[in-house]
């Protein structure tokens, strides 16, 4: 079987539906479903939504925002990736669901910021990210490059 591919999701009312399967899954602050009834315009391309069928099912979901450059993120240079509240419905967890969408969003080749929910830290640390601890609180990066820019602010202080 071939691995399903990642597709944006259109923002309708179908979509919608299926972001109902998410909401009970997790904590609350991880569900979508709010993000697309702010969003909703029918058949949206532009969305910020990816996912994974399986079947006609979605299975797993997230959300990725491009952003420039912020002071308040200095380990950062230039525009970067965020990717939010990425879920697996639990079926369908440690199969590779998330994992194929960190890669997709990985092959956009900009450093990616996230922040790790309901004890998800060894997964973003699994797959090359590196946690940093922020004025307003810690969060993970991941870099295009071999070396982070972070390990090389390090080694120069």
């Amino acid at each position: 079987m071939s691995f399903p591919k990642i597709e944006r999701l259109l923002v309708n009312y179908k979509t919608l539906e299926e972001f109902k399967k998410f909401k009970g899954c997790g904590a609350q602050e991880l569900s979508m479903l709010e993000d697309l009834q702010a969003n909703m315009i029918e058949n949206d391309s532009e969305s910020p939504f990816y996912g994974i069928r399986y079947g006609e099912s979605l299975v797993a979901r997230m959300s990725l925002y491009m952003n420039k450059q912020t002071e308040d993120i200095a380990v950062l240079q230039g525009p970067f990736v965020e990717l939010f509240k990425l879920e697996v419905l639990p079926p369908f967890q440690r199969q590779g669901f998330g994992k194929a969408l960190v890669d997709y969003a990985k092959s956009l080749k900009l450093p990616i910021k996230t922040t790790a929910r309901v004890h998800s830290e060894g997964f973003w640390e699994r797959i090359g990210f590196q946690k940093v601890q922020g004025s307003e609180g810690s969060f993970y990066i991941w870099y295009p490059c071999e070396k982070s820019h972070v390990a090389e602010e390090s080694e120069s202080a």
